[in-house]
């Protein structure tokens, strides 16, 4: 067994010559059973002052609320909930934003990162920021062609990493998304993607369930990368700060890019769901959750206050009302 995580990176680059792929280098960092960031049993979300980052779900029941709200629609007004099972995947340890919400549903069940899963019959699915936290490849143009980025350890700095190029580019699928992705005319232009993301998404809409599915995310076009991004979306968090720093503390820091929206939908489309271009969080929910955006503002119970101030939180343009967007599709 390892004694750290630095031997399990050290064993991966052996295999490639003291190189791996950052696609790699991230998986180990974010899922090692021992050492990933995602096994590590600590509280990573919330505002407590040993979390890392913060989310939607972080703002408990009313998040669960809405998404009901937003599956109800999305399913007609002539489906009943009852029939469907709810299954939330991706959920940290903890999070209860559904425990209101078990009463509408046939059943609900959650699944933590890198669980197995099984979809039943009819469900509705949702995966808050499950697909950026995936592990991604990042590339660079060259002469008007994509290098990619590996990692590899420091020689002057023992159980340090740094970037460096690979010599060719390091799978199959890598090297399709390449020739078919235009190169920007500007060296050093920085790509990142996540193909596990778009695998993991085909085989959560794959087999032969019906239903809805809704994914909120932060993501962009790879027509918005290639044009306002030169120096990639790929950044790390860790307690509460945002940095470039992306192979230091391997396993204590969350490691994440944003998702490519545009081939996220086709992935729907190709799996059978009519899915429409997603929308801003805001817009997401007023358009889908409306009814649930009206009861809480209504509302006239003790907590109706703190409940309110919530929904500012959440859907306020200002807040996370368009930090975050939400890419949803139907399977009936």
């Amino acid at each position: 067994m390892a004694k750290n995580i630095h031997e399990i990176l050290r064993s991966r680059a052996a295999q490639n010559g003291g190189k791996m792929s950052f696609r790699d280098f991230s998986e180990i960092a974010l899922f090692d059973p021992q050492f990933g960031y995602y096994r590590r049993t600590r509280e990573r979300v919330g505002r407590n002052a040993g979390t890392d980052f913060y989310t939607a779900a972080s703002l408990g029941g009313i998040f669960g609320k809405l998404m009901r709200h937003a599956a109800q629609n999305l399913l007609g007004e002539t489906e009943n909930l009852h029939d469907y099972t709810l299954v939330e995947i991706g959920a940290e340890p903890g999070q209860t934003h559904f425990e209101n919400e078990r009463q509408f549903f046939r059943e609900t069940r959650t699944v933590r990162i890198g669980e197995n899963f099984e979809i039943p019959e009819k469900s509705v699915v949702v995966a808050n920021e499950l697909l950026d936290a995936q592990p991604f490849h990042r590339l660079v143009s060259r002469a008007g062609t994509w290098l990619e980025i590996g990692v590899e350890e420091n020689p002057d700095a023992p159980e340090t990493w740094r970037e460096t190029l690979l010599d060719e580019l390091s799978s199959p699928a890598l090297k399709a998304f390449a020739e078919k992705t235009a190169v920007p005319a500007d060296d050093g232009w920085h790509l990142d993607i996540s193909l596990d993301a778009e695998t993991l998404l085909q085989k959560i809409l794959g087999g032969r369930w019906r239903g809805a599915a809704i994914f909120p995310d932060y993501g962009k076009t790879l027509a918005d990368c290639l044009d306002t991004f030169p120096e990639g979306t790929a950044r790390a968090y860790f307690r509460h700060s945002q940095s470039n720093a992306l192979t230091q503390t391997p396993g204590e820091r969350d490691l994440t890019c944003h998702v490519l929206w545009d081939r996220l939908r086709a992935v729907f489309d190709a799996c059978g769901f009519r899915s429409p271009p997603p929308l801003r969080q805001e817009s997401f929910f007023m358009k889908y959750a409306l009814r649930g955006v009206e009861e809480i503002l209504t509302g006239t119970m003790p907590e109706a206050a703190r409940e309110r101030a919530k929904l500012v939180e959440l859907i306020h343009p200002a807040k996370m009302g368009h930090a975050f967007q939400i890419l949803c599709g139907t399977r009936i």
